[in-house]
């Protein structure tokens, strides 16, 4: 009885990691009379009190005192406490587990998998479908794209972001995701039932070619703008899609009703199954497009395999609304739910301009991160609407466009899929630096084979006859496997390596830094290479006789792209190196006294518990409340 007194005397400190939390002697007036002969049978059985070691004292009611020696610990496995007692161990609490995941935890997860399935494999199919319309579109080509991307994409989208801003402090949250989502459904249903059969009456084709041949060629892109404006508003569309659908309303969704223990353990899963809807989508493209195959003569091709790819959408948007309403109804009102753990983040500084220049300029190594970041958008763009008007040329029917797309879809699934898995362990492996000039590698290798097709192709030919390919196909197919690497490339080395590089910076420089590089060089190299291309169409005449100089600034760009990576690789490994010695010594400094191994002769007090030993370091109370030894 004095141990207990003294015990419950003593000051309650904290619980602290690695030590062991062992229960109060349990009252004997809780125990049930069924469980009363089944706690002292081992004592029964034996014949009294088991023999205790000598350097053990009974100090009544269930406890010991215990001299520690060095060659001993005090630690002893309840698990095998219980078993020798014959009583099975305390389990903890919890629900009912499917997979080794709680129920009401997958409750939310499917539908949220699902529902990023079909989104993603509605965005497939609209992004090879934008492509094919307004490229092989007559009195249009791949000159287009770059003048589409700067004055009609980018004005629509901040237009859209204003709208979408004033429509949420409006209306709720259900009822802003159903305002903003029905109008994509319902565009892309009439695009392909009535817009696109009526394009010949509602396309001003006379009057874009009286511009044309009062601009000259050189105007082509911007003049085809007005000429097919239905296709250039399916494009800005489906680019939408992408960008609110995806990033707004999915991703906004899922943060508001996961936890962060959720969204750490099924986010990655999410990665993954967006590249299987890759693939499945590829494969749905491809099969719609080969319709044209089975059809008389007559019939407009590509208007049943646009009518057939839009009905899947309009279709799979119904689903993604339903599953919405379902989660809303039926799963987000249960009360025993666990919701979003998340607190509100500290506001990031919003700097300007030349805020973000200053901080730009002032630093070598956010300098470098820039260059990375710059660079990556506009190589990948001066190779992508390149390599799209020689797709063009080569297939020029939209049924023979859209199938090779769907092939690509599929490819840029598989090898996204293939590089997240091993980006991994490239990182460990090999180090970020490694990691980090693969992609611009990848750019640098299958660009200039790239361009080398397009410029001395000729002289290949025989070569390439005997391989059953003309230069121009051969240079479709290498600009297809730049842009599949480069991206696959992107998503599981470019971008982790890039938000690792935030890490060693100090914290101000840290927010400041992607503060100023998402002001300034994410929009530059997003637009950065469609002005590039603008200039050197309305320069040169035309996209063509662009090529060559397109081919000497991409590889400036990627050279100074491996030189930054070269030099960010040094800092970021000397402040890495810096920042584990810190923290290694600030660790040993931090460690208390309490997480050590008893000393030699100390007294702790231990549980008598089922005829079994379990100990207990002197100075820490256990707690009640738990009924498993070691938590």
């Amino acid at each position: 009885m004095e141990s207990l007194a003294l015990l419950h005397a003593r000051p309650a400190l904290p619980p602290r990691a690695g030590l062991l939390r062992l229960p109060l002697p349990r009252p004997r007036a809780s125990l049930s009379p069924a469980a009363k002969p089944a706690l002292r049978s081992p004592l029964l059985a034996s014949g009294g009190i088991p023999l205790l070691p000598r350097r053990d004292a009974v100090l009544g009611n269930g406890l010991l005192r215990r001299r520690v020696s060095a060659s001993d610990g005090v630690s002893c496995s309840a698990a095998a406490a219980a078993a020798g007692a014959g009583v099975p161990a305390a389990q903890p609490e919890g629900g009912k587990k499917f997979l080794g995941v709680d129920v009401k935890t997958l409750k939310k997860i499917v539908p949220l998998g699902l529902m990023f399935f079909c989104i993603l494999f509605n965005y497939t199919i609209l992004r090879d479908t934008k492509d094919v319309l307004v490229v092989t579109a007559k009195g249009s080509s791949a000159e287009i794209i770059p003048f589409l991307k700067t004055w009609v994409n980018l004005p629509m989208a901040i237009g859209f972001m204003l709208l979408y801003t004033k429509l949420s402090n409006v209306l709720s949250r259900e009822a802003l995701f159903y305002t903003v989502i029905f109008p994509f459904i319902a565009f892309f249903g009439a695009f392909a039932f009535v817009l696109y059969p009526l394009r010949n009456v509602i396309h001003p084709t006379a009057l874009a070619d009286k511009l044309l041949a009062a601009l000259g060629p050189s105007f082509l892109g911007p003049v085809a703008i007005l000429r097919i404006w239905s296709f250039c508003l399916f494009y800005v569309m489906a680019e939408l899609w992408g960008s609110v659908v995806i990033s707004v309303l999915f991703w906004g969704f899922a943060n508001q009703i996961t936890t962060v223990d959720e969204a750490k353990e099924f986010y990655p899963l999410f990665g993954l199954g967006a590249n299987i809807a890759l693939i499945f989508s590829g494969r749905t493209v491809k099969y719609f497009s080969n319709l044209r195959k089975t059809l008389g003569p007559g019939i407009d091709g590509w208007e049943v395999s646009l009518k057939g790819m839009m009905s899947i959408v309009v279709l799979l948007g119904l689903v993604i609304t339903s599953i919405y309403w379902g989660v809303n109804k039926f799963v987000l009102n249960d009360p025993s739910l666990p919701m979003s753990d998340r607190k509100k983040k500290k506001e990031k500084p919003k700097l300007g301009m030349k805020e973000s220049l200053k901080v730009l300029l002032s630093s070598r190594y956010v300098r470098d991160l820039a260059t990375l970041v710059v660079a990556y958008g506009i190589s990948i763009n001066l190779v992508e609407v390149t390599w799209k008007s020689k797709l063009k040329a080569q297939f020029p029917s939209p049924n023979e466009y859209s199938s090779f797309m769907g092939d690509f879809s599929t490819a840029t699934g598989i090898a996204t899929f293939t590089m997240m898995l091993l980006g991994r362990f490239i990182l460990r492996k090999f180090g970020w630096g490694v990691a980090a000039m693969i992609t611009p590698t990848v750019l640098l290798l299958t660009g200039v084979g790239f361009f080398s097709l397009i410029l001395f192709g000729q002289p290949l030919t025989p070569m390439l006859a005997t391989m059953g390919m003309t230069p121009l196909l051969a240079a479709v197919y290498v600009g297809a496997m730049q842009n599949i690497f480069s991206k696959s490339a992107k998503y599981s080395l470019f971008d982790p390596c890039k938000e690792m590089a935030y890490i060693p910076l100090d914290e101000d420089m840290k927010v400041k830094g992607k503060a100023a590089i998402d002001v300034v060089c994410n929009p530059l190299g997003k637009s950065g290479g469609a002005l590039i291309q603008q200039f050197m169409i309305l320069t040169f005449g035309s996209l063509a006789n662009s090529t060559p100089y397109l081919g000497g600034i991409l590889l400036v760009i990627v050279l100074a792209w491996l030189g930054a990576a070269s030099s960010l690789d040094k800092q970021f490994s000397s402040l890495a190196k810096e920042e584990l010695k810190k923290e290694k010594a600030a660790k040993e400094k931090a460690e208390p006294s309490l997480l050590k191994a008893p000393a030699d002769g100390t007294d702790v007090l231990v549980e008598q518990t089922n005829g079994s030993l379990t100990s207990e370091t002197t100075g820490t109370e256990s707690s009640p409340s738990n009924s498993s030894p070691i938590q």
